[in-house]
């Protein structure tokens, strides 16, 4: 039987950038992946000055920046309730939130995954794709059964790490439930080329007409577009005219530049998928711990989920490497330090669903309450900031039950 410190299944961002953090500390790490290639996902590829951060200690960073990664340095929210100029006027740089981060770094996910899985085998950990079937058994001494292709072996190791995403195998072994909110409305996306006229290092989110949007320029002239909109028109942007029925939506008056989205080269998939949180507070057990998507995620409406995995990665790590032997309650402080990062993400999820996500007559009355609320005392859009320099960085007074309904209610 072969034996190893850790077992990671799963070898997407998470796993992959712990298993090669764990591997460059001098852990024997065996990284179990199910695809043989990765795929376009149209999603998780916009990491927040906090989550940059967290590369940073994990060091996977210089490679990430090495195989493409662009920063970004300002955002605008262009809008249909402000001018233009006026908009322009309340830039944010981005690039100066968090100390020691440049800025949101963007990043194809696919090059992304490919990255990342290749430093932790070039760190050493030995990676086996095409994984067709995992089992597990958690406790004091953890096995791993694999099937692969051509073969079933046993593994047996001194902890699993659970990181196979929001379908989480793992997950279901252990018999850990979800907790869900409704899906709350839609988000399309699509990868674009040659799209000359937009700066490089302008990201920007607003609302215009029937649907929320966001631009994240991905260097050499890319874009990935994002577009939330109703639940009830969830055909929207599906079919084979769907990418050009979503670049027609960014020709916005309100937001400069947005022509040049129109005119450009679609190069990617056009895909749809839902707005929502799933979260547990149980994230492990004895001789299992989970990260990333397998231990919950946040609605992707905010574009955290690449930061929430780094900071998994990082905290696991650090206790991995940092407490020997690995006794039982090792990964309590993770946990309740993820059941709070959560908690407040879904506040702020939350928060930037109702101020942009909602398209009837109530809900644009509560954004206009919002914005005058905001207008006459500024620091109420606190909140938002949030997402770019880590929920621990914001008062806990602006996660209160109750906060929300201020802000937005009559």
């Amino acid at each position: 039987m072969q034996r190893v410190d850790v077992v990671i299944v799963g070898g997407g961002v998470g796993g992959s950038a712990l298993g090669g953090a764990l591997a460059q500390r001098g852990l024997e790490v065996l990284i179990l992946e199910r695809t043989t290639e990765f795929e376009d996902r149209v999603r998780g590829e916009w990491m927040a000055p906090w989550g940059v951060a967290e590369a940073m200690s994990l060091g996977c960073y210089e490679a990430l920046v090495a195989s493409g990664g662009h920063h970004l340095k300002r955002h605008i929210a262009y809008d249909e309730l402000a001018a233009p100029e006026d908009a322009a006027a309340r830039t944010i740089p981005i690039d100066a939130l968090h100390p020691g981060s440049p800025g949101p770094l963007c990043l194809e996910h696919v090059r992304m995954q490919n990255t990342l899985i290749a430093l932790a085998a070039e760190s050493g950990a030995n990676v086996l794709r095409g994984v067709h079937d995992v089992t597990i058994q958690a406790g004091t001494s953890p096995r791993v059964s694999i099937r692969s292709a051509s073969e079933v072996s046993d593994v047996a190791c001194r902890m699993i790490v659970g990181a196979d995403g929001r379908t989480s195998s793992v997950r279901r072994q252990l018999g850990i439930p979800l907790e869900e909110d409704p899906v709350d409305h839609l988000i399309a996306g699509l990868l674009i080329d040659q799209c000359e006229g937009w700066p490089e290092d302008l990201q920007a989110a607003g609302k215009a007409g029937d649907i929320a949007y966001l631009v994240f320029p991905q260097g050499r002239g890319q874009i990935r577009l994002y577009a939330d909109f109703d639940l009830a028109d969830r055909g929207r942007f599906a079919g084979a005219d769907g990418a050009q029925k979503l670049l027609a939506a960014f020709d916005m008056p309100c937001v400069p530049h947005s022509e040049a989205i129109a005119k450009a080269r679609p190069i990617g998939p056009c895909r749809t998928y839902p707005s929502q949180d799933a979260w547990t507070d149980r994230v492990t057990t004895e001789g299992v711990v989970l990260i990333g998507d397998a231990a919950g995620y946040n609605d992707p409406i905010i574009g955290q989920g690449l930061s929430i995995t780094m900071r998994d990665a990082r905290f696991v790590a650090d206790l991995l490497t940092s407490r020997d032997p690995w006794r039982e309650g090792l990964f309590a402080p993770y946990a309740d330090e993820r059941r709070e990062r959560m908690r407040r993400l879904r506040t702020v999820a939350a928060y930037t669903t109702r101020l942009y996500a909602r398209f009837d007559e109530s809900g644009l009355a509560g954004r206009r309450r919002a914005f005058d609320r905001i207008a006459k005392e500024p620091a109420k859009a606190l909140l938002a900031l949030a997402a770019f320099f880590g929920p621990e960085n914001v008062p806990a007074d602006y996660f209160r039950p109750g906060f929300l309904d201020e802000l937005f209610g009559d």
